[in-house]
């Protein structure tokens, strides 16, 4: 498929900026708190991938940031969205559960017809991927199996459960990536042997990453089914990308990397909401 085939389709994102961006403790390998960070740095970045995606012509809303949870920049992981429903993420980790009361909040504020927050350990976009009429949902060290019945329940659609077994890639979102409503990308070693298979049966033309790609979080991308923004040092990843028709852009995301997020984690695709 060549990129005139190829069809973008506008899209709504809710993004937060990193005012309060810091890594003070360590909840995944990439997490280093003895590493200087910027705040400064990492707003710059993210304000360069939120322009690129109104230049594009995407609508970005914002969530207000707030004090102590310098992980809420990463506003893919507060909630899984579709028919204008939202499920609000419940986090593993103590030091991010401030930010489900956040999201909480924002959807119940801005006009969403149903809000809810999971019952299970559910870190939202970060775990959770729609493709086509269907989920891909991630576990293996954030979100709990359980919570996958439990939105397939809530938005009455089905679920494919696969199981992340390598912790540099914690949630499904740094190990794969929905380039179109049939089409993925994902760096196979991060799965279980039976996931591989399920992916590999259902998306037997998707893009595989390599290791130094997926090491880069080249696999944390947002694509609207031309545009593909992923971090800027993907590699060969751009190429395999162009290939297939797509236009791959690079971002630079080094400082908000030393948090263990790149594109896709700062960017929680919004569906059917009351402005939509």
């Amino acid at each position: 498929m060549n990129d005139a085939t190829r069809t973008m389709r506008r899209r709504t994102y809710l993004m937060c900026r990193p005012l309060h961006f810091d890594v003070t403790y360590s909840i995944n390998p990439w997490m280093d708190p003895g590493r200087p960070t910027s705040p400064d740095v990492g707003l710059t970045q993210w304000k360069w991938l939120h322009d690129q995606l109104v230049d594009l012509g995407h609508r970005v809303v914002l969530i207000e940031p707030e004090p102590g949870l310098p992980d809420m920049v990463f506003a893919a992981n507060g909630a899984i969205t579709v028919d204008g429903r939202a499920l609000v993420a419940r986090f593993r980790h103590d030091c991010r559960t401030g930010e489900s009361r956040a999201y909480l909040e924002w959807f119940r504020r801005n006009g969403w017809a149903e809000v809810a927050q999971a019952r299970h350990v559910n870190e939202g976009e970060g775990d959770f991927l729609l493709v086509g009429d269907q989920f891909l949902a991630g576990s293996g060290f954030r979100t709990e199996p359980r919570a996958h019945e439990e939105v397939a329940t809530f938005f009455g659609r089905d679920v494919v459960g696969l199981t992340l077994i390598d912790p540099r890639f914690y949630h499904l979102d740094t190990a794969l990536a929905v380039l179109d409503d049939d089409e993925v990308m994902y760096y196979p070693p991060a799965f279980s042997p039976e996931s591989r298979e399920r992916l590999a049966a259902d998306f037997p033309d998707a893009v595989l990453v390599g290791e130094a790609e997926a090491e880069a979080f080249g696999v944390n991308a947002v694509s609207d089914g031309v545009h593909v923004l992923l971090p800027e040092h993907g590699g060969r990843l751009a190429g395999q990308l162009a290939e297939r028709g797509y236009v791959p852009i690079g971002v630079d995301m080094s400082e908000l990397l030393k948090a263990g997020g790149a594109v896709k984690c700062c960017a929680n695709e919004l569906r059917g909401g009351p402005d939509d």
